[in-house]
């Protein structure tokens, strides 16, 4: 678990936001955007993307021990992720509020847009930011492509196109989504969301009480 937590004399003020490592940066940068100086961040681990299971026991622990230190003010920055409503079942549990959606591809796109596009993105292969950084890390490497990118028909042959949702404009990201497509065999689509519904959820989540 990673953190960014600083004391604060008021602690009913402070909000912890206990996140996916993978939005780890924008929720920092909404953060700054918002100037929501009494945000604080705490991640659990990007690799639970590929072991949703253990996000529900994760969380029950790091929420436990936030109220032990003393926050009243938890948010979860994670959607259901993959937990088909065991994340509910703990967030329901503390009493706390977590991000809407299925996961950070809705979140991103705004989940009125991820569901209209519901059709036509059924065999699309979603990229953010954060996955565009660890490309080599979370697939070429634990796949095998690195040794074998024959493999790649067999792991991606059943999408038809990549679509990078963009949460910056940045031209090395979207070469990395780019010449990912191209290697997978893949019609390439970019889409920029900015920040999508997190900027929302953290601004509501974020309001001092009265």
């Amino acid at each position: 678990m990673t953190t960014t937590r600083k004391g604060r004399e008021n602690k009913d003020e402070r909000l912890l936001v206990i996140a996916c490592g993978m939005i780890a940066r924008e929720v920092l940068a909404v953060k700054e955007q918002l100037a929501l100086d009494h945000l604080e961040l705490t991640c659990l681990p990007a690799e639970f993307h590929y072991y949703p299971d253990r996000i529900p026991p994760a969380m029950d622990k790091a929420i436990s021990e936030a109220k032990a230190e003393g926050y009243s003010r938890i948010f979860v920055g994670y959607a259901d992720c993959g937990t088909g409503g065991m994340l509910d079942a703990v967030c329901e549990k503390h009493g706390v509020e977590r991000m809407e959606g299925a996961h950070c591809f809705a979140f991103y796109q705004g989940i009125d847009a991820f569901e209209a596009a519901g059709d036509r993105d059924m065999l699309a292969f979603y990229m953010t930011d954060f996955l565009c950084r660890q490309f080599e890390a979370f697939f070429i490497k634990p796949l095998g492509l690195d040794r074998h990118p024959e493999l790649a028909a067999d792991y991606f042959g059943n999408y038809e196109k990549l679509v990078y949702l963009a949460q910056t404009d940045n031209p090395e990201l979207d070469k990395v989504a780019e010449d990912a497509a191209e290697m997978l065999g893949l019609a390439y689509e970019k889409r920029f969301t900015g920040y999508g519904d997190l900027t929302k959820a953290l601004a509501g989540a974020a309001i001092l009480p009265a």
